[in-house]
C-alpha cells in the first residue's frame, strides 16, 4: 500500500496523469473531470441589473482523485471537488468520494465513507449533460448528489436495479453528525435496452437533529423518473416532491414539487442538439407565489475522446407576488476528463 501511494504521488508530481500504477498491493489510477465555462450572464432583480452579470470565465468544477484496487473485491476513491463559492467569494476545495468499496458481485456493491446518493448521480448519468447545469433537485438545492455513510447497491436479473444509502444527512461538504441518521433509496426497471423507470425516497433530519436542539419536522422526498435512451436519442421525465425539507427546525410546515423534462438528439457522428425545460413550485404552503422555471439549449459535440464542448442557452426566472429574479446566460462549456 505504501509504495502504491508512493508511486501515485510521483505521477502527480510529474504530470502522468490516467496512468495505473501496478504494484505489490495492487493498482492505483489517478483521474479527473472539469467543468468550464466562458459565458455572457445577465442577471436582473424586480427589473435592475444585479450581481454577478457580466462576461466571464468559469471553473464550475474540477474533481482531481485517484483509486487504488486492491484485488477484485476491495478497493479505496478519494476524489476532491474544487469549486467557487460566490457566498464567501473565494474558491474552496472539499472531499467529495472517500470511501472504502467491496464489490461482492454484482448485485452486492458495499461502499463505507462518502459515496454517491442513489438519485442525483443516476439521473446524470441519464440526462448526459451535467456540465451544462446540475439536475432538477440538485439545482433546487433539494438533495446531495454524495453523503458521508454506508451504501449498498447493485443490479439483479439484469433489469432490476438498486441503491440504498444509511448517511449523516448533511452532504459531502458537511460530515457532521446529528442525533441519528438518514435513509435515502432507489429502485429502477430497464425491460428493454434503453428504456428506465425508477423510483426514489428520502428521510431523515439532514444532520439537523441536534442534541439539545432537536429537530421539529422530519425531511422526506419522493421522485421518480421515466427515460429512453440511444445512441441516437435521449428523452426523459423527472418528478420530485419534498416535505418539510427546508424547514427541519422550523416550527412551520412546508412542501415543494416540480418536474424536468429532458430531450437529446445526435445529429451526425459527434455531434448533438440537447434541450431541457424545469418548473417547480418552491413553497406550497408559505409562500403559495414562489415558483421556479428553467430551461437550457444548445448545441454539443465532442471534440475528441473525453473532451465535450456545448454552445449553449439558458435561462432561469424565480418569482413570487413581491420578487422577480431573471438569469439568463449565453455561452461555451466544456467537458475535459482524464
Amino acid at each position: 500500500m505504501k509504495r502504491s501511494l508512493a508511486a501515485a504521488a510521483i505521477a502527480v508530481l510529474t504530470g502522468a496523469s490516467g496512468a495505473a500504477m501496478a504494484g505489490d498491493a495492487g493498482t492505483t489510477t489517478i483521474h479527473g473531470e472539469m467543468f468550464t465555462d466562458f459565458s455572457w450572464l445577465d442577471q436582473q432583480q424586480n427589473g435592475r441589473d444585479t450581481s454577478p452579470s457580466g462576461l466571464g470565465f468559469d471553473v464550475k468544477r474540477f474533481y482531481f482523485g485517484a483509486q487504488h484496487i486492491f484485488d477484485d473485491v476491495w478497493s479505496v476513491n478519494i476524489t476532491t471537488d474544487f469549486t467557487y463559492d460566490r457566498d464567501e467569494g473565494a474558491t474552496q476545495v472539499y472531499v467529495k468520494k472517500a470511501y472504502v468499496e467491496a464489490d461482492l458481485s454484482p448485485a452486492a456493491v458495499f461502499r463505507a465513507g462518502s459515496a454517491a446518493m442513489p438519485w442525483i448521480p443516476f439521473v446524470e448519468s441519464i440526462e448526459g449533460y451535467r456540465y451544462i447545469d446540475e439536475v432538477l433537485i440538485d439545482r433546487l438545492g433539494f438533495g446531495d448528489s454524495y453523503d458521508w455513510g454506508l451504501h449498498l447497491g447493485g443490479t439483479t436479473a439484469g433489469a432490476f436495479s438498486y441503491q440504498a444509502a444509511l448517511v449523516n444527512g448533511g452532504g459531502y461538504k458537511n460530515p457532521s453528525r446529528g442525533d441519528g441518521m438518514d435513509v435515502a433509496a432507489r429502485v429502477s426497471y430497464e425491460p428493454v435496452d434503453g428504456l428506465t423507470f425508477a423510483l426514489g425516497a428520502y428521510n431523515g433530519h439532514r444532520a439537523m437533529d441536534l442534541a439539545g436542539a432537536p429537530a421539529n419536522h422530519t425531511a422526506t422526498r419522493y421522485t421518480a423518473l421515466a427515460a429512453y435512451v440511444t445512441d441516437r436519442f435521449r428523452i426523459g421525465a423527472e418528478y420530485f416532491r419534498a416535505n418539510n425539507w427546508n424547514n427541519v427546525t422550523t416550527p412551520a410546515t412546508d412542501s415543494a414539487d416540480g418536474y424536468s423534462i429532458f430531450a437529446s438528439l445526435s445529429v451526425s457522428r459527434g455531434m448533438s442538439v440537447f434541450g431541457r425545460y424545469d418548473h417547480a413550485d418552491l413553497s406550497n404552503n408559505l409562500v403559495p407565489s414562489l415558483a421556479d422555471r428553467y430551461y437550457n439549449a444548445g448545441f454539443a459535440w465532442q471534440l475528441r475522446q473525453h473532451i465535450d464542448l456545448a454552445l449553449f442557452y439558458k435561462y432561469e426566472s424565480r418569482s413570487s407576488s413581491e420578487r422577480d429574479l431573471e438569469t439568463r446566460e449565453v455561452g461555451v462549456a466544456a467537458k475535459i476528463k482524464f
